[in-house]
């Protein structure tokens, strides 16, 4: 979903839920780390899941209409791995990669190149790509040491919530001088989760049926070539959880196959490789070309 690791973590407040003897106990600390382990993927170690979303991302600028730049497509590929604290205490971790495609706002095809409507000049798409999107363990006690409460609103039989996650943190694009000139990232994902609870709760079925919707705002996208101009750019899709990679549309499965073969799969549950973002690849790419162009010195006339 993401230039940020499509990873959701989920802080768990209010309300209680009548159980039965099929339904996982929420009033335990295993109990709710194995519901919020359902959300997110599957109680099956290894067992493969998969979020797709789709939206529109717009630019915005002091004093102008904000402009529809082009239209995104996201996939993440996970799995699930059963870990113990030192307690012996019952948690999980997800390992994924995910990809977000940038599209044409008039045709959806995945772009190759864009003309930037604030600078007119034509600059290579670099779409995200990140491998891996891995999540530090998880386990059903909050930061006090208190079992973890089911999350957010229930109602006819249906479950939702949101989280929302600022980011602020050091450009890994910048120089040594970020500290005094700036060179921090600054970007706030915000996520909507839906569902029905008995998925949730039957401890028969390994994953939950998770609607989700994500936006998102925060700096230029650096292919994007802006200079340090004044703006941001925001995001705003909708997906869910599908049942199989057959679901992905045809655009991101030949996409995939085409350029991203290994996103067909989640890394293997062992995977201990720090994390990346859009960030960091294309800090990665640039150097495997031999860095970035240099800036063009301007006089005044």
């Amino acid at each position: 979903m993401f230039t940020r690791p499509f990873v959701f973590i989920i802080t768990f407040i209010v309300p209680l839920v009548s159980l039965n003897s099929k339904n996982l106990d929420i009033t335990t600390s295993e109990g709710i780390a194995k519901v919020e382990r359902k959300i997110q993927c599957s109680l099956k170690d290894g067992e493969h899941t998969i979020f797709w979303w789709h939206g529109k991302a717009y630019g915005r600028r002091m004093g102008m209409s904000d402009k529809l730049l082009f239209l995104v497509e996201g996939m993440n590929i996970r799995n699930c791995a059963t870990v113990y604290d030192k307690d012996g205490n019952y948690g999980w971790r997800i390992i994924s990669r995910e990809i977000l495609l940038y599209k044409d706002k008039n045709t959806g095809e995945v772009l190759r190149e864009w003309k930037n409507p604030y600078t007119n000049e034509v600059v290579e798409v670099m779409h995200v790509a990140n491998d891996p999107v891995n999540q530090r363990p998880m386990y059903g006690f909050d930061r006090n040491g208190n079992v973890k409460k089911f999350p957010g609103d229930i109602m006819n039989g249906k479950w939702w919530y949101n989280v929302t996650v600022p980011l602020y943190y050091t450009n890994v694009l910048s120089g040594d001088y970020q500290k005094y000139i700036g060179g921090t990232y600054r970007a706030t994902e915000m996520f909507n989760f839906f569902g029905d609870l008995d998925s949730l709760l039957d401890e028969n079925k390994n994953t939950a049926d998770v609607q989700v919707g994500w936006a998102r705002h925060s700096d230029w996208l650096p292919w994007m070539q802006m200079s340090g101009r004044e703006g941001i750019i925001y995001m705003h899709t909708a997906g869910q959880k599908i049942n199989s990679y057959d679901e992905l549309s045809e655009i991101m499965k030949a996409e995939i196959k085409q350029n991203y073969p290994k996103y067909n799969k989640p890394p293997p549950l062992d995977d201990n490789r720090k994390n990346e973002t859009s960030w960091t690849v294309f800090k990665k790419t640039m150097d495997k070309r031999g860095g970035p162009e240099p800036l063009k010195r301007e006089f005044p006339h």
